[in-house]
């Protein structure tokens, strides 16, 4: 059995409950030097911490969320994959105001219940662990990671507790077996946490069988295999780095899809690395671009020392928009931004979360702020806005460019 990504946990950052208008920066002084890049924190969308502790709800609200890995932004929605609460909110517009509660979940029967496979009563409209989240032509695309799936309406419910109206991965909607009990094969998955539509295919991180699937033409049909497999030497072998040391043509856990037309960038968490392909590959091929280690055989973490911007440790997230590169790097509590897709491997441009490129403290060891983080998990790139899925404080922070 491969080693799971950690499963979402409760933190016990202290802080003091935030306001609705004036908010502590925390971390900063007067002559800091600023390198968010005119970002600054916008909306909070999860539990406030009452007493000092950033800990989820006894009882889950449609305002409250426990780890939350996953989120999506555009003109018309916000979207968080509630990873902990196994269920998916949706808000419809643009929240207007902090802790604001989300106006559909799915996965769940109702705003406060929570548990695995809609609270016992099946996986017909359940979840588990969901992750991924995306909305394309208007399909709303789900990657229910546990179930081993990826569910897909064909549009954004407007209500509550909608089955999906198609399930690929698995032979019917009830069935949540990895592999589909068997094998692994084009048309299987185990743990898939990211998807993504780049250069008109329809990409899933399928982390457990550590590799990439992709089809061409955009969300395929069910049942149909996967075109192009990555990271594997065949659709049957799910070996880390392929049974040996990582490289240009591996993954230990992908975990997150995003690119340009001709670029496809794949956040391989495992190895602590982004990876590019330029043009997008075909079939199975090695990358050709490089973030966070110095060579395609390097995989080592970046926990200590001093830390840098071209360094990751688990960058569980990316996404690019309009000319600009951000990426979760999660266990160093940060978001780290390019204001142009790196070719070179360069480090950073910007960084959000802490203080310095050399801090990755969780909320900068100290209370939770407005612009702290504790472990964010998946980004959305939308115009001047960035929401980040502040899991280990267990909330959706929106962040907007100046």
């Amino acid at each position: 059995m491969p080693i799971s990504p950690p499963p979402p946990v409760r933190v016990s950052s202290y802080t003091s409950r935030p306001g609705n208008v004036e908010r502590r920066r925390g971390g900063a002084t007067p002559d800091a030097v600023d390198l968010t890049g005119g970002w600054a924190p916008h909306l909070w969308l999860g539990a406030p911490a009452p007493g000092g502790l950033a800990l989820p709800a006894a009882t889950p609200t449609m305002a409250w969320m426990y780890s939350p890995r996953g989120v999506f932004l555009d003109d018309d929605h916000v979207i968080a994959a509630d990873s902990g609460n196994h269920r998916v909110l949706i808000w419809h517009g643009h929240p207007d105001h902090d802790e604001q509660p989300a106006d559909v979940v799915l996965g769940q029967p109702d705003g406060t219940t929570e548990g695995r496979a809609a609270g016992g009563r099946g996986p017909e409209r359940g979840m588990n662990l969901p992750t991924g989240v995306l909305v394309h032509e208007g399909k709303l695309i789900v990657g229910d990671a546990w179930h081993h799936r990826v569910l897909i309406w064909n549009e954004v419910p407007r209500v509550s507790d909608v089955a999906p109206d198609l399930v690929l991965g698995q032979p019917d909607p009830c069935s949540v077996e990895p592999n589909r009990g068997g094998e692994a094969s084009a048309a299987t998955m185990y743990w898939p946490f990211g998807i993504g539509i780049v250069g008109g295919r329809f990409w899933v991180a399928d982390t457990g069988n550590r590799r990439v699937l992709g089809w061409d033409g955009g969300v395929p049909t069910v049942d149909r295999p996967a075109d192009i497999v990555l990271g594997q030497p065949d659709a049957s072998h799910r070996e880390e780095n392929r049974g040996a040391d990582a490289d240009a043509d591996s993954f230990r856990w992908p975990h997150d899809i995003t690119g340009t037309d001709d670029r496809l960038l794949i956040a391989d968490a495992g190895n602590h690395r982004v990876l590019g392909w330029s043009p997008h590959p075909d079939s199975d091929a090695p990358a050709d671009m490089l973030l966070g280690q110095p060579d395609f055989a390097a995989s080592a973490e970046w926990p200590y020392g001093p830390h840098r911007g071209d360094r990751f440790r688990f960058p569980y997230g990316a996404k690019y928009e309009a000319g600009r590169l951000a990426a979760a790097d999660t266990a160093n509590n940060r978001i780290l931004l390019w204001d142009a897709i790196p070719t070179d491997g360069r480090a950073a441009d910007h960084v959000l979360g802490q203080p310095s490129f050399t801090a990755n403290g969780e909320n900068r060891w100290s209370s939770v702020q407005r612009d702290s983080m504790c472990w964010p998990y998946g980004l959305a790139l939308h115009g001047n806005l960035l929401a980040v899925a502040d899991s280990g404080n267990n909330r959706v922070v929106i962040w907007r460019r100046a």
